[in-house]
């Protein structure tokens, strides 16, 4: 019996720019939920501004706002924050990540929401958290990979590097995301909803455990080591024989002894001393990246790939991300969707979340700037005459 998506009937209202909070109210969007996505009159969110490289959009802002209403309020206007605390006393969740305090400030905080509306899931999205030295300190991703120390563990020995996604908005989104359906769920056996509370540098720390208690119980941090693997070789990037370049990982000795002898065609490595553990193939890492790429750099990628592939030695190819758009298992699972916008269809990905026996994620449209103010207005009680003296004051847009 197909079942629905999860989140319907679920009501989100949303205050919310950049990456972090949109991309974790989209998931809930995708799963079902009605999202009514807060924005200035003058701009909006400023994600719309980053770039125009999808179709005249923002690529960041296609990515994380489909399926979303657009209401235009201007909320340093006491009435723009009288109708979005009209739409939170309808809402099941609402999500802000102002800068810390503003939505304080505003009377928009979770803690306080949540006294007023008991049964509501309200989520503060920080960069720092509500206390200490660093509260109201600016917390762009970037900024945020800094001080979780992502980029000291990223790069080549001689030069750190950030994350090339915004690693730190979108571990907030998730843990944000996350949050609200443990928060939900709780609400369900009983009956109260509850703050939830969720920091950029909590939760990208988190997603830092392996370095971090690396070096806490082992004494040092892994050192960087560009595409290659800290404590495990060989496991690293090669060239091959037409440009291309082949990724594989030896997971044990028995997988060396396979490489050696069907990859390397050089069975005698397998037992050598210098290659034979893979704490004597780490300490002579050259050594091994040496032979590993000069037997690798006479086949082409496709080569490498199946004789690897036929040693039972995991490996991946270098692709781009224009080698990701036309990726063949994406094509094979049928995941490529297209998105409705203001400037046409656009493709998108189905999220990752599969649920079996129900319909497909809901993909729904990406929002034109107050798209859908006066349809939302009117639902909580504003009439015409209302509406137009607020879009003639500049209230709504």
């Amino acid at each position: 019996m197909s079942q629905p998506l999860p989140l319907e009937g679920i009501t989100v209202v949303a205050v919310e720019q950049a990456v972090s909070a949109p991309f974790a109210t989209r998931q809930l969007a995708d799963l079902g939920a009605r999202v009514i996505k807060i924005e200035r009159p003058d701009g909006g969110d400023f994600a719309r501004g980053y770039d125009t490289a999808a179709q005249g959009l923002a690529s960041h802002f296609v990515w994380c706002n489909r399926g979303k209403e657009s209401l235009a309020v201007d909320l340093k206007d006491p009435r723009g924050i009288a109708v979005v605390r009209r739409l939170i006393t309808g809402a099941d969740v609402f999500v802000q990540n102002l800068a810390q305090g503003a939505a304080a400030r505003l009377g928009l905080d979770a803690a306080g929401l949540c006294a007023e509306f008991p049964r509501l899931v309200a989520v503060d999205i920080s960069g720092y958290g509500a206390e200490g030295p660093y509260a109201h300190k600016r917390a762009y991703d970037m900024l945020v990979q800094c001080e979780a120390g992502l980029v000291s563990v990223t790069g080549t020995p001689e030069q750190p590097v950030k994350a090339g996604i915004p690693a730190a908005d979108v571990a907030a989104a998730m843990y944000a995301f996350s949050g609200v359906l443990a928060a939900l769920l709780r609400r369900a056996t009983t009956g109260l909803g509850g703050p939830v509370e969720i920091s950029m540098l909590e939760s990208l720390a988190e997603w830092m455990g392996h370095p971090l208690h690396h070096g806490m119980h082992g004494g040092t941090p892994p050192a960087r080591t560009g595409l290659a693997h800290a404590v495990i070789a060989p496991y690293d990037a090669y060239a091959t024989s037409d440009g291309g370049q082949v990724l594989l990982s030896v997971q044990n000795d028995r997988e060396w002894r396979r490489l050696a002898e069907q990859v390397l065609e050089r069975p005698e490595l397998g037992e050598d001393p210098a290659f034979a553990t893979n704490t004597a193939r780490t300490a002579n890492r050259a050594k091994t990246d040496a032979v590993v790429g000069e037997a690798l750099a006479r086949l082409s990628t496709d080569e490498a790939v199946a004789r690897l592939e036929a040693g039972g030695i995991a490996c991946a190819r270098l692709n781009t991300v224009t080698d990701l758009a036309h990726h063949p298992q994406l094509a094979a699972r049928s995941r490529w969707r297209e998105v409705p916008s203001p400037t046409g269809p656009l493709r998108a990905l189905l999220p990752p979340i599969n649920l079996p026996g129900g319909p497909d994620a809901r993909m729904g449209p990406i929002p034109a700037l107050g798209e859908h103010t006066d349809a939302v207005l009117r639902e909580v009680g504003l009439g015409a005459t209302e509406i137009a003296e607020l879009r003639k004051d500049g209230v709504v847009g």
